[in-house]
């Protein structure tokens, strides 16, 4: 697995009895991304899909909308001061007449594993105009496949399997076919490695499809899936008041709390068939 995982000594006790051996880590890492060669952000993530990572961030920023809107994306060599590449630093380039992104997005400190929106100035921010509608999606998704999600996720989470420490997105059809995953020490990172991959493939926007997530729900991976025009998003957490919100006046459906059978649908019920009680 290379980069993704690290391996350290930890003393180990059970039972009272103590002993050293080596446990694998979920690696965590920085990663600049440069847009056309001049900084605009540092997240810490784990190393893996950066390309992705970098061109879904894009997408969520309203930035790009299509993969002719990249003309390529690479690592930058000589990122350090003797020269050497860490493959901690990708370059995007625009195509023409794709506008550079706007100033104020640009981060004087590191974005977190934890938090995708440090730095940024304020919600409005973040209220970025999307490129699609996903209020008039016509999918429709019955509770027994939205159940299943959690489990199919789970069962494809490889490196969690021997770490237990990342976060995991996946994005499904409406049969509930997984589609893409990808897993990360931050959530938000995984969703913009998911529509990242979605945009170099030419899928956007991403119609009839379920984006699932391993954490809760929040504002800003709300706003992620609208900007990616993908109109259901599941978390077996809990959503925040402004996840809700957002939902809600953009006509995306939020799930949260799916375990199992169980689920609150929070907004825009109507895509699940056969249509819930009132």
């Amino acid at each position: 697995m290379g980069r993704v995982t690290a391996r350290r000594r930890v003393l180990r006790i059970r039972d009272g009895k103590g002993s050293y051996r080596p446990d694998t880590l979920a690696a965590e890492e920085p990663l600049e991304i440069r847009v056309g060669g001049r900084p605009l952000t540092v997240t810490m993530r784990t190393p893996g899909h950066d390309f992705d990572l970098a061109a879904g961030f894009l997408v969520s920023e309203g930035v790009v909308h299509a993969a002719d809107d990249v003309t390529g994306i690479r690592y930058c060599a000589g990122a350090t001061a003797d020269g050497s590449n860490t493959y901690n630093v990708v370059d995007v380039g625009l195509s023409p007449g794709v506008a550079a992104p706007d100033p104020s997005l640009e981060r004087n400190f590191y974005t977190t594993s934890s938090c995708g929106l440090c730095g940024k100035a304020s919600l409005d921010a973040v209220r970025t105009q999307a490129a699609w509608s996903v209020a008039e999606d016509p999918l429709r998704i019955s509770p027994g496949t939205v159940a299943e999600l959690p489990e199919r996720l789970r069962e494809q989470q490889r490196v969690f399997d021997t770490t237990g420490g990342l976060h995991a997105a996946g994005l499904f059809g409406g049969d509930g076919e997984l589609l893409c995953l990808r897993e990360d020490v931050g959530r938000h990172n995984a969703v913009d490695k998911v529509i990242g991959h979605a945009l170099r493939s030419g899928l956007l926007p991403l119609r009839e499809t379920v984006l699932m997530v391993s954490g809760r729900a929040s504002f800003e991976l709300v706003q992620k899936a609208v900007m990616a025009g993908i109109p259901m998003l599941t978390a077996v957490s809990a959503p925040s008041s402004l996840a809700v919100d957002l939902a809600d006046e953009s006509g995306l459906t939020l799930v949260g709390f799916l375990r199992g059978a169980s689920m609150n649908v929070y907004t825009h019920p109507e895509r699940l068939r056969p249509a819930p009680a009132s």
